[in-house]
C-alpha cells in the first residue's frame, strides 16, 4: 500500500482502520494481536471491538467464556453468537443458567443473543438476559416448560424478534406461549414440523401484532400459512415463505393486504399449482405499500419470468436470484 508514493506499513494506518480489520477475525485471533506492541494492545481492548462476538467456531469449554465475559466483553457486548455441545456426547460441558444469568448482569447492552446447537433443557428461560430484543435458536433443544402459555409474563419484556430454525421440540403450545411477549414484533419459523395449520391460526390470532412473519421449510403448505396471515395479520409488512403448496389461489388472499411491503417467496420445490409471473403480477398489484418483491431459488432469474415481473410491477423493487449464501455479518 502506498501513501503519497511511499510505501506504508501497518503503524501508519489509524486506529478505526485497524479496528475495522481486526473486526472480522475470530476472537482467538483478536486476542493474540494484543501480544504484538503496546498499540495493538491498546486496539483489541477497545470497546468498539468487542459490540459483536462470534463464538461459534470453537467448543468454548465453560471456563473459557467466563473468563472472556470478565475480561473482554462485559458491558462493551450488544450482541453474541455462541454455541453449544448438543452433539458432542452426554458427557461435554452445556450452557449453564449460570452463565445465562451473568450475562445479563455483566452484559447490560447485551440486545442479541444467537444460540446454536446448545442443549436448553436445563436452562429455564427465566435465566436468559432481561435485556435481550433479538433471541435466536438454531438447532438447540428446549424444554417443554420453556414457551408454554401462562408462564411468567415479566420474562424478555423487551423481546422483539424471536428465531426458532430447526428446534425439534418446539410445538403448537409453545407457539401459543409467544402471545406472552408484547413486544414482539418479528417471527421466524424453520424447520418447525410440530407445527400444525391448527396451531399456526391460533397463534396468530392472538399475535395480531406482527409485522414481520417467515415460515421456512416447515410441513405446512404456503397457501395454509397465507389464508391464516390474510384473517388475522392485517398490519404485517414482511411475509417470507417457501413456495411448497402455493398456488394462484393461496397467493390471492394476500391482495389488497393494507400494510405488506415486502413479500419473498422461496424455492426451490416448486409445483404445477405453483402462481405463474403474470399471476403473481396480479395479486402484487393490489398491495398498496408494495415495495419488494423477492423470489430465491425458483430457477427465474434471467428468464422471460423475470422480464415478466420487472414490468409488471415498475413500482416495486423486483428481485430474482439463486438462494444466497449466509451473510458473514450475522449481526445485521
Amino acid at each position: 500500500m502506498h501513501v503519497g508514493g511511499i510505501m506504508a506499513t501497518w503503524t501508519d494506518l489509524p486506529d478505526s482502520v485497524l479496528l475495522e480489520i481486526f473486526s472480522y477475525l475470530p476472537v482467538r485471533d483478536r486476542i493474540r494481536l494484543s501480544r504484538v506492541c503496546h498499540r495493538w494492545k491498546r486496539l483489541v481492548n477497545d470497546r468498539w471491538l468487542w459490540r459483536h462476538v462470534d463464538l461459534t467456531l470453537y467448543k468454548m469449554r465453560p471456563k473459557v467464556m467466563w473468563h472472556l465475559l470478565r475480561r473482554y466483553m462485559a458491558s462493551r457486548l450488544h450482541s453474541l453468537r455462541l454455541g453449544g455441545f448438543l452433539l458432542s456426547g452426554s458427557q461435554a460441558p452445556q450452557l449453564s443458567p449460570a452463565l445465562m444469568r451473568a450475562l445479563g448482569q455483566k452484559c447490560p447492552n447485551l440486545k442479541r443473543l444467537c444460540l446454536h446447537v446448545a442443549d436448553l433443557s436445563t436452562v429455564p428461560i427465566s435465566s436468559l438476559p432481561s435485556t435481550l430484543k433479538i433471541l435466536e435458536l438454531h438447532s438447540c433443544e428446549i424444554s417443554m416448560a420453556w414457551l408454554l402459555k401462562g408462564q411468567d409474563p415479566t420474562v424478555l419484556p423487551q423481546l422483539e424478534c424471536i428465531v426458532l430454525d430447526r428446534v425439534p421440540a418446539f410445538r403448537d403450545e409453545h407457539l401459543q406461549g409467544l402471545t406472552r411477549f408484547r413486544a414482539l414484533r418479528s417471527l421466524v419459523l424453520g424447520g418447525t414440523y410440530r407445527v400444525t395449520e391448527t396451531g399456526l391460526d391460533a397463534s396468530l390470532q392472538e399475535l395480531t401484532y406482527l409485522q414481520r412473519l417467515e415460515v421456512l421449510g416447515c410441513t405446512l403448505s404456503a397457501d395454509s400459512i397465507l389464508r391464516a396471515i390474510s384473517r388475522h395479520l392485517r398490519d404485517v409488512r414482511k411475509i417470507r415463505l417457501t413456495v411448497r403448496g402455493l398456488s394462484a389461489t393461496g397467493l390471492s388472499v394476500l391482495e389488497g393486504m393494507p400494510a405488506l411491503e415486502n413479500l419473498c417467496l422461496l424455492g426451490p420445490l416448486i409445483t404445477p399449482e405453483m402462481p405463474s409471473p403474470a399471476e403473481i403480477v396480479s395479486s402484487c398489484l393490489t398491495m398498496p405499500k408494495l415495495k419488494v418483491l423477492e423470489l430465491q431459488g425458483l430457477g427465474w432469474e434471467g428468464q422471460e419470468a423475470e422480464r415478466t415481473l420487472c414490468k409488471g410491477l415498475p413500482h416495486c423493487l423486483v428481485i430474482v436470484r439463486a438462494c444466497p449464501k449466509e451473510s458473514m455479518d450475522w449481526w445485521m
